[in-house]
């Protein structure tokens, strides 16, 4: 027999992009909450993450909007060294448990139902205690839609012969013997991490084979920091961004132009990358990637060997004594599952990207439209989906539609002001408080005022090239 429970939000899922929505619903309104989430603490896939992950942007973009996550100190050693605090994977897991019983649970409003399983229709199991319960809910909050394919949870593409000497990434840390070379097998983020992580640990870069399915574009961290210290960097590269989009002829043209500012980096620029995931990099640790020089372009891994890899394009040597580790766990992979749909449908609610980059503005946002838009079709419009990027030519559709989002944010005066205060947001505060006078600042703003209309007409134009 089923427990009983009454709510006005039933909230799959307590990832950042759930506990987003859910802190900033508490906030607005006097909603009453039920929130169930498979993982025993809050937070999503920061309970499996590997080790030594560290968010690549700056503590201050993440979390929820009443608690603040990041110190606000500067890195004084390391790759990050000068730019603003990035929260290790046990800072974020603690702050979500902080949230949740801090904030969540002491407002009586909350009802958090750990290690449960969603089944459907309003009901879910208890994972260890095996009891059923029913929720009648006025609206149903899906945050699983953007969940990831991370490591610890991922189930490698290819096959594993036996003797072959391997690891997931979350392993890596807990090796106890040297192997005689390193094989990083994924070219996304993860895998960039396992390659610095090895190379701060003192493996000799010749001693890694990096296996490079798709090249990326990736963003310069040093202009992603909030604070009036890197404004011209930040603001410049963003009057930079729209300048290039605005003058290019064609993609390739667009991220040459791009590239040529300093908007955009890559691995090799002698090789054009065919991915864009948002990754954000600082130039140290790109100076340090760089020194890896064993890079295999020969498509995905099909089959571990005791004495080869195959992959899509050809195969290559291995043996017993190189460790592989596994990194393969991409986005690419749950991009179809996460394809966009409306936010507002009814009495479901579907958390998802609507501004480039930044998930938990987002999920917090879209709770403030819940609370206080009534129209669906209004709130949909504000709460437009800006799809995640996959591949390179993704970059177009992404920042049209964040772009034509922030147009639309930018004519409610009440929305534009809740934004400018919303901690979360990183950047308007600085824009809004410029002195006049100061005519290095505006003559920034005049630039990105001017291009920014002319850049969503050139992003127009190439979509329609990419969808023709």
């Amino acid at each position: 027999m089923s427990i009983v429970i009454e709510t006005d939000y039933l909230i799959v899922g307590s990832g950042a992009m759930g506990m987003a929505f859910a802190d900033s619903l508490l906030s607005q309104t006097k909603a009453n909450m039920v929130i169930v989430d498979r993982h025993a603490s809050p937070g999503g896939h920061w309970n499996v993450a590997y080790p030594f992950v560290r968010l690549h942007q700056p503590s201050s973009f993440y979390g929820v909007e009443s608690r603040e996550l990041s110190r606000f100190q500067k890195d004084q050693v390391g790759l990050n060294k000068g730019l603003f605090d990035l929260a290790s994977g046990p800072e974020v897991s603690a702050y979500f448990d902080d949230v949740m019983r801090q904030t969540f649970l002491p407002s009586g409003r909350v009802q958090y139902f750990p290690m449960c399983e969603y089944n459907g229709d309003g009901q879910f199991s208890g994972l260890t205690s095996g009891k059923k319960y029913q929720v009648k809910y006025k609206k149903l909050v899906d945050a699983t839609r953007l969940t990831v394919d991370v490591p610890a949870e991922h189930t490698p593409a290819f096959s594993i012969a036996e003797g072959v000497n391997f690891m997931p990434l979350n392993d890596l840390p807990r090796l106890r013997q040297s192997a005689q070379g390193y094989v990083v097998i994924g070219s996304g983020k993860t895998g960039m991490d396992a390659c610095l992580w090895l190379l701060e640990h003192g493996v000799e870069p010749d001693d890694i084979r990096w296996i490079m399915p798709r090249d990326a574009w990736m963003l310069p961290r040093e202009y992603a920091q909030p604070d009036d210290a890197f404004f011209t960097g930040t603001f410049g590269n963003q009057a930079n961004q729209f300048e290039a989009i605005a003058e290019a002829t064609s993609v390739d043209d667009m991220y040459a132009r791009l590239e040529e500012k300093g908007c955009v980096v890559r691995f090799d620029t002698n090789v054009e990358p065919t991915m864009f995931h948002a990754a954000t990099i600082s130039k140290p640790e790109l100076e340090v990637l760089r020194r890896i020089k064993n890079i295999v372009r020969m498509g995905r891994v099909t089959a571990l060997e005791p004495n080869r890899i195959v992959l899509e394009d050809g195969e290559i040597e291995t043996g017993p004594e190189q460790m592989h580790i596994d990194c393969s766990a991409s986005l690419a992979r749950a991009i179809e599952r996460m394809s966009p749909k409306p936010v507002f449908e009814g009495d479901v609610i579907t958390p998802q990207t609507i501004r480039s980059f930044m998930p938990v503005f987002s999920g917090s946002m879209i709770a403030y439209v819940e609370a206080n838009y009534q129209d669906e079709a209004e709130k949909n419009k504000l709460c437009s989906v800006v799809p995640a990027p996959n591949t390179s030519d993704d970059f177009v559709t992404m920042t049209l539609a964040a772009m034509l989002n922030q147009y639309n944010w930018s004519q409610d005066k009440t929305l534009r002001a809740w934004v400018r205060e919303n901690r979360l947001d990183g950047f308007t505060k600085l824009t809004s408080s410029v002195d006049p006078q100061d005519k290095e600042k505006m003559d920034i703003l005049v630039r990105m005022r001017d291009n920014a209309p002319k850049a969503v007409g050139k992003l127009m134009e190439l979509a329609g090239t990419l969808n023709a």
